[in-house]
Order: C-alpha cells, then sequence, then structure tokens
C-alpha cells in the first residue's frame, strides 16, 4: 500500500527509512514522531517503511494513520523465512535509495524509536558541514528504564562516564578532523543518516544478521569517508526486554539483567590499553601519510604481523589498513573490562584524560607564544638586525 501526497517538484531530498515486524505498539508514536519534523520545507522529506512479517496489527494501524500524516509515505510489505534485521534494513534504505535518485540523504531509524523533532534537520546540518555520514546517539525510554533492575541503569551510567572518558582521550591523542571532540561512539540503526553517494559507494547496508548497523559505520570509515559521530542528535528507543531482532538492544538489555557482571563493549577496554591502541593508531597514520609502511616493516613485528600480510596492508587505503592491522595483530586484539573494573578505570581514565587536557593546553600555549617570537625574529632579520 503506498499513500504519497503531492510530490514537490523534484522529489524529496532526504528518505527516512523504517524496517518494521510487528510493532502495533509502537509503531504509532514513531510515524507520529517523524511526521513532527520541523525546519524542512514541504515535499522535502519521504518516507518508507517496510513492513516485514508482520503478524499482529501493524499492517492495519499503519493503514489507518497514512492519511493523517503530511508527509510522502512508500509502504512496501513483504514476508520471507530467512528475515533478519540486516536484511530488512537493507531493503528499507535500498527503496529510500531508489526514491532520492542520484541525489540526497537516506536516514535509518527503527520502529518502536522516536526521533526529535529537529532530528532531520541536525543531521542535514552535519552533512552540510562536511560529514558523509552521521550516527547520533540514543537513549533509553524513561518510562520502561524505570521498570529495569535497578543495577542496569546503574551499570549503563557508569559505562557512558567510562566510554565518554575514552572517546574524549581517542579524539585528542588521534583526532579525526571530521569528528572532533566532543564526538562518541555510538553506531545505531535507530540513528543513521548517509549521502545517497556514500550509500552506493560502501555497496549498501551489509546484508548480515546481527550488527548491520555497527558494520555499515565500519565500512565508511575504511573507505576513507567522513563520519561525525553528533553529540547533538539523539533518538529515544525501547527499554523492552523481549525485541523482534534477535541480538538487538532488547536482547543486551535481557542478558545483563540476566548476567550482571558480563563484559562490557569491546572498545571498553582498561585505560592503559585503549591508550597504547590510540598512540599506535596515530603512530600508524602518520607512516602511512608519509609512505614509510612498505619500506620499514618494524611496526608489523612489533604487531606481531607477518611480512606477506604487511606488505598487504600497507598498499591498502588508510582507513581499511588501520582497520586490517587491528583484525591480523594478536597484540590488537580487544580486551573488554568487566562491570566491577568500571570504578576504578574510570579513576584511572579521568587523571590520565585530566593530564592529556592540560599537555595541550601548555602546547596550545606555547605554540601561541612562539608565533610572536617568530614574527618579531624575521622583521628584526628583514631590517637588518642580528
Amino acid at each position: 500500500m503506498t499513500r504519497v501526497p503531492e510530490p514537490a517538484a523534484f522529489g524529496p531530498q532526504a528518505v527516512i527509512a523504517v524496517p518494521v515486524r510487528n510493532e502495533e505498539e509502537r509503531i504509532a508514536a514513531c510515524l507520529r514522531a517523524i511526521d513532527a519534523q520541523a525546519g524542512l520545507e514541504p515535499g522535502q522529506l519521504g518516507l518508507v517503511l517496510f513492513l516485514n512479517n508482520c503478524t499482529d496489527r501493524t499492517d492495519k494501524i499503519v493503514a489507518d494513520l497514512l492519511p493523517t500524516l503530511s508527509i510522502p509515505v512508500r509502504v512496501l510489505t513483504e514476508s520471507f523465512g530467512g528475515a533478519h534485521a540486516g536484511w530488512a534494513r537493507r531493503r528499507a534504505m535500498d527503496a529510500a535509495a531508489a526514491w532520492l535518485g542520484d541525489a540526497g540523504i537516506i536516514l535509518s531509524t527503527d520502529a518502536d524509536s522516536r526521533v526529535p523533532p529537529d532530528w532531520v534537520a541536525r543531521n542535514r546540518a552535519a552533512i552540510r558541514a562536511g560529514a558523509d555520514a552521521v550516527a547520533g546517539r540514543v537513549e533509553l525510554d524513561a518510562a520502561e528504564a524505570a521498570l529495569l533492575p535497578p543495577s542496569l541503569p546503574a551499570r549503563g551510567r557508569l559505562e557512558d562516564r567510562y566510554d565518554a572518558l575514552i572517546t574524549e582521550a581517542e579524539a585528542r591523542i588521534d583526532p579525526d578532523p571530521h569528528d572532533p571532540w566532543p564526538c562518541h561512539r555510538t553506531a545505531i540503526g535507530a540513528t543513521l543518516a548517509v549521502t545517497r553517494a556514500a550509500y552506493d559507494a560502501v555497496g549498501g547496508m551489509p546484508e548480515i544478521p546481527l550488527g548491520e548497523d555497527g558494520a555499515f559505520i565500519a565500512r565508511l570509515i575504511e573507505h576513507g569517508l567522513r563520519v561525525r559521530h553528533a553529540p547533538d542528535v539523539c533518538v529515544t528507543i525501547s527499554a523492552r526486554l523481549a525485541g523482534r531482532a534477535p541480538g538487538g538492544v532488547a536482547d543486551t538489555i535481557r542478558a545483563r539483567c540476566e548476567e550482571p557482571d558480563a563484559l562490557c563493549d569491546a572498545r571498553m577496554e582498561s585505560f592503559p590499553r585503549a591508550m597504547r591502541r590510540y598512540v599506535w593508531r596515530r603512530q600508524f597514520r602518520r607512516l602511512h601519510g608519509q609512505g614509510t609502511l612498505a619500506r620499514d616493516d618494524a611496526w608489523a613485528q612489533k604487531l606481531g604481523i607477518g611480512r606477506i600480510e604487511a606488505e598487504r596492508i600497507a598498499a591498502l587505503p588508510l582507513g581499511q589498513a588501520v582497520a586490517e592491522a587491528e583484525r591480523a595483530s594478536p597484540r590488537l586484539a580487544y580486551r573488554p573490562i568487566g562491570p566491577r573494573q568500571l570504578p576504578r578505570e574510570i579513576i584511572i581514565a579521568r587523571i590520565g584524560v585530566a593530564a592529556i587536557r592540560t599537555y595541550q593546553k601548555l602546547c596550545t600555549a606555547g605554540r601561541r607564544i612562539a608565533n610572536p617570537l617568530q614574527q618579531r625574529s624575521l622583521i628584526e632579520v628583514d631590517r637588518g638586525r642580528p
């Protein structure tokens, strides 16, 4: 079924893709939030709903809501025995790409999520500022989160605190000019935006059963595309324990309820180990930029990477070279910490990040002092003074 109001002269400039499966309880709130987007001209925004394997009242609720929406909507319906999250998101985003034509922005969210009124506008602003893709943050629905065991939100707060500290350390030690601090490292399908050109450049959304969103962001970075992890882009997601996609947020929440000591996400290593990783990346980028990776394999020996593999990695573009080196090195394998280690690592990280900030401030101040002195020296030389 499809309802398309009077289209803009050249079609929408941005299309939101939403995979939907058995969301009768939340789809109405999702659609109303999307329809409430502000700061857009009429006809600039379109919506693709990919209803897959629905067996509840979702399709009827969607049909009843369509006449009340102010934006163009295309609804696709399919039942497939081999359906999974990556397949569904890929189908929805491919349909959005086809609607856009050769240009525009594809956005992705989930049917159990609620986007704020400025969600599209903030994503567009980041892309206009130079990003090829935007990864936003998420927050659990407050009412649903209040029903979870108290230990779970407490752990979440500790993880958020530590994640912010190691992310700042990473952004300061190995800065990305296209993704400066403040930033984050969330990669979730509930809030993604990507240009049509970048989407095509990496072959679209990976059609894998789990982690398609993270794999998509990683693929963009490996291809040298500019990904902004925007802290001002945030979407509310469900805190339910029974999800629709195996391995999704709901499964993660339930697993942590059942196993409180389950390890944190992979990137949450001990602070010293994380620091070593970030320093290595900075050095690796420098060597790659100088073209010395292929001539001197000392870096590969330190990482435990064989000569033939090192030669292959050295010939890759920077983003792919970094990713492949981390995959190939046994010394760069991720060793995540557990929740009991978080308080101690947070203390260490606070001290470490404070030291990094101070050092960078001193370096900046030194450059400010050096520049006037250098200019004065040049003036004196020009005047013939010694």
